[in-house]
């Protein structure tokens, strides 16, 4: 009696949703990168899309860079909007834990050299 309550409770956290936070910041956003002063900066309204199982999800940062998004559990490829460069953040994949919300902040090289 208690192995299945003990099973349904595990079968339950295995389902329930799990999200990500974070920060994505782009660079270098100048030519030439001087001390003192910042070579990438935060990524506003930018669309991050997470892909799983032939399904996506997306979500949209605010003007610091920051987004939040809840997801099932699993492993998701990352996407952006971020035309021409960029595409592909880093990282390009997460895997999303049930019941979690975890801290990843992404990378988006601009290209510039």
């Amino acid at each position: 009696m208690v192995v299945l309550g003990l099973a349904s409770t595990a079968s339950s956290a295995a389902s329930s949703p799990g999200g990500l936070h974070g920060v994505v910041t782009r660079g270098p956003i100048t030519p030439v990168c001087r001390v003192g002063v910042p070579c990438d900066g935060p990524a506003p309204g930018i669309t991050l899309t997470f892909t799983h199982a032939g399904v996506a999800k997306t979500t949209r940062t605010d003007q610091d860079g920051a987004y939040r998004v809840e997801l099932p559990p699993g492993s998701y490829a990352v996407r952006t909007s971020s035309k021409p460069f960029g595409e592909v953040p880093s990282p390009a994949s997460v895997h999303v834990r049930a019941g979690h919300s975890d801290k990843i902040d992404f990378v988006i090289d601009t290209g510039i050299r």
